[in-house]
């Protein structure tokens, strides 16, 4: 069934060539993925389909309004630099009305990229300089979107990184205990609650205009950069479905939260699991690098907060998730999220311990004078 509905979805895209391969590509929680490859002679092109999942992305059209309206940004950008706009930024491919996505019969949205050839998304670090690459990605693409007007995007996931709304779901999903779990999870529950007021500290610079709105991506993990298979250089930011309006800080300190790390997210043997504080100095010498001048001081200072509220927050939402039944994130096992909340709550604990190192060496980074360097934007 599933393979006649993506045949019937491809009719509706101008694809020239035949269809010689459709398979499952990568490893995301949440859109359904596949590459195809079409032969046109001695030409193979190759393409990434993707149905949107409407659980979560509540509004898929505005959604593609967010990644039309960057992904134009960061083309005209790229060409202002000489630079390669198929592999440098995502490409999307209209369907055969014009339009950025496809509205199958049973509602489901669907959207096709060009498949960015001859570079790799890696799901855990491998060796730091693979993990400097993505936060120099990252950093440029906070620079290249400094002027974008952040307002204008639309909220594809409300109060996605708010961490008081996620700790009040918390909250309720403890009260309701609808899988009757919390019982077996009480020393979880209380490192988060012990940590309420941490929750308010960003929301709350923010509401108070002492950090500014930014065009951030939400989910800067080490797999969401193209690492190209030749240089070895950090070359598109990919899976903007969660670009919208945030705080710089935010994308900063969930890709410390990913990435520096000894064990990977869903790690059963805590033993494993740390912070690594050499990959943490790496990270933001890469990222202010990216960055050059487009953060302000503040934003600059609060990095290592951002590490700490990004980390404790995404525990708070997997053992959420698992208290409510695992809706959300997907599981490949039982316990699965609850496995996800304890690496995240060990390097909270880690990270409290070492905030005064991590603020010192921002402050290092922060002194120094960066060039951005050949292959960047």
């Amino acid at each position: 069934m599933e393979t006649k509905k993506i045949e019937e979805v491809i009719e509706e895209f101008d694809f020239a060539g035949e269809l010689t391969e459709c398979i499952p590509y990568g490893n995301g929680h949440i859109n359904d993925t596949y590459r195809l490859t079409f032969r046109v002679g001695e030409k193979v092109n190759r393409y990434i389909l993707q149905r949107m999942n409407k659980s979560i992305f509540t509004d898929p059209v505005g959604l593609m309004e967010n990644i039309s309206g960057v992904t134009s940004w960061l083309k005209k950008k790229i060409l202002e630099n000489a630079g390669d706009v198929k592999r440098e930024t995502l490409t999307l491919v209209n369907d055969k009305e014009g339009s950025s996505y496809y509205v199958d019969k049973e509602g489901e949205y669907w959207r096709v990229y060009l498949f960015i050839e001859g570079a790799t998304c890696y799901d855990q670090v491998k060796n730091e300089d693979d993990f400097y690459q993505s936060a120099v990605a990252f950093g440029n693409f906070q620079r290249l979107l400094a002027d974008y007007p952040a307002e204008t995007l639309h909220e594809t996931i409300m109060n996605f990184h708010n961490t008081v709304d996620s700790f009040q779901k918390f909250q309720k999903a403890l009260s309701q205990d609808v899988c009757g779990r919390a019982k077996s999870v009480q020393e979880e529950i209380r490192f988060a609650m012990d940590r309420e007021e941490l929750c308010h500290t960003l929301v709350d610079m923010q509401e108070d205009g002492q950090l500014p709105l930014r065009v951030t991506h939400n989910d800067t993990k080490l797999n969401n950069i193209m690492i190209d298979d030749k240089t070895g250089k950090g070359i598109c930011v990919i899976d903007l479905d969660t670009v919208m309006p945030g705080l710089s800080v935010n994308d900063f300190g969930d890709s410390i939260r990913f990435g520096a790390t000894t064990a990977a997210e869903d790690e059963r043997n805590l033993d494993k699991v740390s912070f690594d504080l050499h990959l943490y100095e790496t990270y933001v010498k890469g990222f202010i690098e990216g960055c050059g001048k487009a953060l302000t001081d503040m934003e600059l200072e609060m990095l290592p907060m951002g590490a700490v509220l990004m980390t404790f927050e995404c525990g708070v939402r997997f053992l959420t998730d698992y208290l409510e039944g695992d809706h959300y994130f997907k599981v490949h096992r039982e316990g699965h999220n609850l496995d996800r909340c304890r690496t995240q709550f060990k390097l909270v604990k880690e990270m409290e311990e070492k905030l005064s190192e991590m603020k010192a060496i921002v402050q290092t980074t922060w002194g120094m004078t960066f060039v951005l360097p050949s292959g960047f934007i």
